[in-house]
């Protein structure tokens, strides 16, 4: 049949059915279609009219049934409307329902079939970009399917872009079915920083065979990849909260630390970090593009041990960061050998004890080995008292608390009236109460001849604190602490103690009637200590021809002795000097000569005896030192070393850990109960042995210093009765009377409140504290004690058990020595006073003061009045208190104008009657007296009663009649 097709009339009841016959190309399925009779005759008559519609053209045959449908298909289409509103005979209606609307959707469906030949067309792979937080993806190259069928309808159109993924966030859609334009677009808003790129398939559908896009075609799959670009949205972030780093000084480091930062940004624009910045001004440091922070100078430890700078950031984007990071950079010192971990200074509280020095100190060796240590620490004090922290009692308290043998005689004493010898001295009294004297060169004493003796036994001592040095340009020169030399006439020192070009010197002749044969004179000492500009404690005891130096407490042997004949014996007085030599003789005008340049204190001679090396050592002992804390834990193979005054602590050990150990255990220990506050300085040097090494590390020496805290002043008190009256009778008894038996003595301090919350207004609290006298003075005020008629009384045994001793004079008492509170009151309670002849006194007044060492801290002044009553009257006030209203007349010469005229006889009888009477009257009185004097006594001093006897009150009349009747 070829390739045209064939129209064939087949007759179907009621009517007939037109078909066009497909060639054998066309598929079975669409090959026929129903047509009526009716819709034929319909054709029929279209064909007739369209002369344009040529079915069985001869091109046809050319075209192929494609053209061939097709030109049917637009040849009805165009004559659709007007077949539609033919009436054909009575069967209108039926031809327009059964009009050519049929067979133009049978046209139409052999069209599909026929020309949808072609699928559509898109490109094999797109490149999208989407910016994050948007819907529009911009593809490259465009979206835009194309279709062979264009410009058929349908056919030719594209109606939808799938996508084909997992999840994608993305949906395509149609702009232009015609042009076959297309849009990707989000179906919601992406975030670069929860995925970066998107990949899925995407292919176009054609509209097929009509606008619902059945039987529609789709291209091939083609690969969309889409990229979600970044917006700078997030500030970069350190990863660390802080950076810490540490150096050593005096380097330069290309690094020291890094600090590093990141962003949440997706992409490298934002997300990598451009720069960092030290935002912190005037620093030594310097910081890279990459956080490398470095130094710019080199770093000193003792400058700065620490820094810290804050670092900031920039992303690429130029955004900073939201927060800065601290950068912490500790300067550390080089590696040097030497002690680590102790405290310049130390503060000592008052009787606390033993307190550690370096409780975490240890040696650094930097990694050398070492086979031994040798460490010394020194406590230096020379700066406090006489040389360290020693008892400020006065000499004559200090020997009797050594136990030293009485007798002897202080040569430097505090001016008073009776020692006024050295009013004229220098005296140094910034030194915690010590007595100091400074001779520059010009300054001497001469000693009265009643206070020691001109010649001495053959044992004697001889003691002082002694503070000198060299003298420039007066080597040559002798330089006299003591003399013994004439007066008058000669030029003899008959004994002395002097310094000569640094050697101490003692001089000593004896007369030719103690000895005639050449014998030592001469003692020289060559020490460092005579010459150190030091305080020393000098003894010399002598037990001719022996003589031996103790100089703190050390023994030394003289250098060299020489002898010399004895002097000759005279009748010249002896002078006995401090400070210089009196030259007597062989002058024009007695002067001093040989003058001593240096400090004195304490210098004291006692004859006849010497002192033992028990008593020199506590005479000079320090009260403040150095310390082992817990000695007994020290490891057994520490060697350690004490000078006497413990001011030098020597340690030795192998073991470095062992000596660490030892060196955290010395203390610093200060036993008195108020010490001298102030600094005391620490020197600790230290010597290393390496293994068999030529060259060892060098271990430097430190300084610190140990400052002793104030302590608190005590105030020490004198409480009793202040007024007393005693009749005359009672001074004169052997007994005397008591003045002190109602005496308290009593020592407080004020204490800062601890519960209160604002120290600097907390409230002082007393607090009762125990602690030592060393003298109490009881003064006669006005006129002195006659001698011979009244004194002050103090019986020896009242002393003994005590470490007291006693002097009395006219103008007073002295109780001294160091002892306890309690036992000055036991002493002082028992000091009585006697008057033999209280008649000449009506009342005496004394004053007592106490103190504790040597005046540093004194009490009140305890004024104390007694009143001496004459008269019996007197004496019965004293039992007996009258009424006030009572009172006294006096009529001395009553008797006699009673009686003018009484003969001689009868006056002897009246007189002694009265004398009778008055002795009857004085025995009942005395009785009296007897019994209630024990109880008025006590009742006074209770209730400390200030009792003055009048003579007004009371008044005792005789009757001369009675008297005559007697």
């Amino acid at each position: 049949m070829g390739g045209r097709p064939q129209l064939g009339f087949e007759p179907q009841s009621p009517a007939w059915r037109v078909a066009i016959l497909p060639p054998a190309s066309v598929p079975q399925r669409a090959s026929s279609y129903s047509f009526p009779l009716c819709h034929f005759q319909a054709l029929n008559l279209i064909i007739k009219k369209q002369t344009k519609c040529n079915l069985c053209s001869p091109k046809s045959t050319k075209k192929g049934l494609k053209t061939t449908v097709v030109s049917l298909y637009s040849c009805f289409s165009f004559l659709l409307l007007p077949v539609n509103k033919w009436q054909v005979g009575q069967h209108s209606a039926v031809h327009n329902q059964r009009g050519i609307t049929p067979l133009l959707l049978f046209l139409k469906h052999s069209a599909n079939e026929l020309l949808n030949k072609h699928k559509p067309w898109i490109e094999t792979s797109y490149h999208g970009v989407i910016t994050e937080n948007t819907d529009i993806v911009l593809l490259d190259p465009p979206l835009v399917a194309l279709d062979k069928d264009a410009p058929i309808p349908y056919a030719g159109e594209i109606c939808a872009f799938n996508i084909h993924g997992l999840e994608a966030p993305f949906e395509a859609v149609v702009l232009n079915g015609t042009s076959g334009e297309g849009q990707l677009r989000a179906r919601g808003l992406v975030d670069c920083e929860l995925q970066k790129e998107y990949t899925f398939i995407i292919q176009a559908h054609d509209c097929g065979s009509g606008p619902g896009g059945t039987e529609g075609k789709k291209s091939h799959k083609a690969v969309v990849h889409i990229q979600v670009n970044d917006v700078n949205e997030f500030a970069p972030v350190f990863r660390e909260p802080q950076y810490r780093a540490a150096v050593t000084e005096g380097k330069i480091y290309d690094s020291i630390l890094q600090v590093e930062a990141t962003d949440q940004d997706c992409s490298p624009q934002y997300s990598q970090i451009c720069n960092y910045q030290i935002i912190t001004t005037n620093t030594p440091f310097a910081i890279d593009r990459n956080g490398n922070i470095r130094n710019t100078e080199k770093l000193s430890y003792d400058r700065q041990q620490q820094y810290e700078i804050q670092v900031t950031a920039w992303d690429c984007g130029q955004k900073r960061a939201l927060h800065s990071v601290p950068v912490c950079i500790d300067v550390k010192p080089v590696c040097k050998p030497g002690w680590q971990g102790w405290n310049k200074r130390v503060d000592y509280e008052p009787g606390t004890g033993s307190k550690q020095l370096f409780p975490k100190m240890h040696l650094e060796t930097c990694g050398g080995l070492l086979s031994s240590v040798r460490t010394t620490v020194e406590l230096q004090t020379s700066h406090i008292g006489k040389g360290c922290d020693r008892e400020t009692y006065s000499e004559k308290s200090l020997q009797k608390l050594c136990g030293a043998s009485s007798g002897s005689t202080d040569l430097l004493p505090a001016p008073s009236t009776a020692t006024n010898w050295t009013a004229s001295l220098v005296t140094d009294s910034g030194r915690d109460s010590d007595l100091i004297f400074r001779f520059e060169g010009h300054q001497a004493a001469k000693i009265p001849d009643w206070v020691v003796p001109q010649n001495l036994t053959d044992q004697f001592t001889i003691a002082t604190w002694m503070k000198h040095g060299p003298s420039p340009g007066l080597r040559a020169e002798k330089e006299t602490l003591l003399c013994n030399s004439d007066k008058t006439e000669m030029n003899r020192h008959h004994y002395s103690l002097y310094v000569h070009n640094c050697r101490l010197v003692f001089l000593l002749r004896r007369d030719f009637t103690q000895v005639d044969t050449f014998r030592p004179a001469e003692f020289h000492w060559k020490l460092e200590q005579i010459c150190d500009k030091e305080w020393h404690y000098y003894v010399i005891n002598v037990e001719f021809p022996v003589v031996t130096l103790y100089v703190d407490g050390v023994t030394y042997d003289p250098y060299l002795v020489t002898d010399d004949w004895p002097i000759h014996p005279s009748q010249i007085d002896v002078q006995l000097t401090v400070g210089a030599c009196w030259q007597g003789g062989e002058v024009t005008k007695p002067r001093f000569t040989q003058y001593f340049r240096g400090s004195l204190s304490g210098l004291t001679i006692r004859p006849g005896k010497i002192e033992s090396q028990k008593v020199i050592s506590c005479l000079q002992a320090c009260k403040e030192g150095l310390d082992i804390n817990s000695l007994e834990s020290l490891d057994k193979n520490i060697k350690f070393h004490f000078n006497p005054a413990q001011s030098i602590l020597v340690m030795e050990g192998e073991d470095l850990e062992n000596m660490n150990a030892a060196v955290r255990k010395v203390s610093y220990i200060n036993s008195r109960q108020f010490p001298t506050p102030g600094i005391r300085r620490l020197h600790i040097s230290t010597a290393v042995q390496c293994f068999g090494e030529d060259t060892c590390i060098t271990i430097p020496d430190i300084d610190a210093v140990v400052m002793v805290l104030q302590p608190s002043e005590p105030r020490i008190t004198i409480t009793g009765v202040e007024r007393l009256s005693w009749p005359a009778s009672d001074l004169r008894e052997p007994g005397g009377i008591a003045l002190f038996q109602d005496l308290h003595i009593i020592s407080t301090v004020t204490r800062a409140d601890a519960t209160a919350h604002d120290t600097a207004h907390r409230p002082g609290v007393l607090e009762e504290i125990i602690h030592n006298l060393d003298y109490c003075d009881i003064l006669v005020l006005g006129e002195e004690l006659r001698l011979g008629q009244e004194s002050l009384q103090l019986q020896r045994s009242a002393l003994l058990g005590k470490h007291l001793d006693a002097t009395n004079s006219t103008s007073g008492m002295s109780i001294y020595g160091v002892d306890s509170m309690s036992n000055y009151e036991q002493v002082i309670r028992q000091v009585h006073y006697s008057n033999w002849q209280p008649g000449q006194v009506t009342e005496r007044r004394f004053r007592l003061t106490c103190s504790e060492l040597n005046g540093r801290y004194t009490s009140n002044e305890f004024n104390l009045e007694v009143s001496v009553q004459h008269r019996l009257t007197d004496v019965l006030f004293l039992k007996v208190t009258p009424p006030q209203y009572m009172q006294v007349v006096h009529h001395p010469s009553m008797i006699h104008d009673l009686f003018p005229s009484v003969p001689s006889a009868a006056t002897v009888v009246i007189v002694m009657c009265i004398a009778a009477l008055v002795v009857v009257v004085v025995l009942g009185i005395y009785r009296i007296h007897l019994t209630h004097q024990q109880e008025v006594k006590f009742a006074e001093m209770a209730k400390e009663t200030d009792t003055t006897w009048d003579d007004s009150a009371l008044t005792i009349t005789v009757n001369p009649m009675e008297v005559g009747g007697m």
